[in-house]
């Protein structure tokens, strides 16, 4: 093929796979737009329901209209332990503002007696879950711990945080950003 009739194959071919894209295109807005959830920014939240210490339940998906953290953490796990004062203190800051933290200890992967040990070492007022057969930290496909989530009041994750300490001034600065 002769070095012209190849440029002229190559911008046809081209120009096929543009009129391919456009025709293409989704134009019913009728597609899932980010409603599968998964465990990235732009997805829904994966819904679980997990109990707190002493035996309440509660699931993800009653709190939309709420800004939520959801910090997967480990009682032994060192950067977990540096970040959970700064949580507590924007939690306190901002709960007012509609703004909840769900510390959803990876029990499965923790000793259960070390939980409320830690709680009150922290002065933690936020709710605690258990995540005891692992289902939420499979579903959010933790990775590394601490996890943390930011999930907008539509339910969809807008930011995720994976491994720590977070920061205070990154912890506060992705609160208000879900907050708007």
């Amino acid at each position: 093929m002769q070095p012209n009739h190849r440029r002229v194959f190559y911008a046809l071919l081209l120009l096929v796979g543009l009129v391919w894209i456009f025709l293409s295109a989704d134009r019913t807005n009728i597609s899932t737009n980010g409603r599968i959830p998964a465990p990235q920014t732009g997805f829904l939240a994966p819904n679980f329901t997990l109990n707190t210490p002493d035996g309440n339940s509660i699931t993800l998906s009653h709190l939309r209209g709420k800004t939520v953290l959801v910090n997967i953490w480990a009682t032994w796990c060192p950067p977990c332990r540096a970040e959970m004062p700064v949580i507590q203190m924007m939690y306190g800051k901002y709960k007012d503002q509609e703004f909840v933290v769900l510390g959803i200890n990876a029990t499965n992967q923790d000793n259960q007696l070390d939980i409320m040990p830690f709680v009150r070492e922290y002065g933690l007022t936020f709710p605690i879950l258990l995540d005891e057969t692992g289902d939420a930290s499979r579903a959010y496909q933790l990775r590394s711990l601490p996890s943390s989530f930011f999930i907008g009041r539509d339910g969809v994750i807008k930011d995720v945080v994976i491994g720590g300490p977070m920061s205070e001034k990154l912890l506060k600065s992705r609160i208000e950003e879900i907050l708007k």
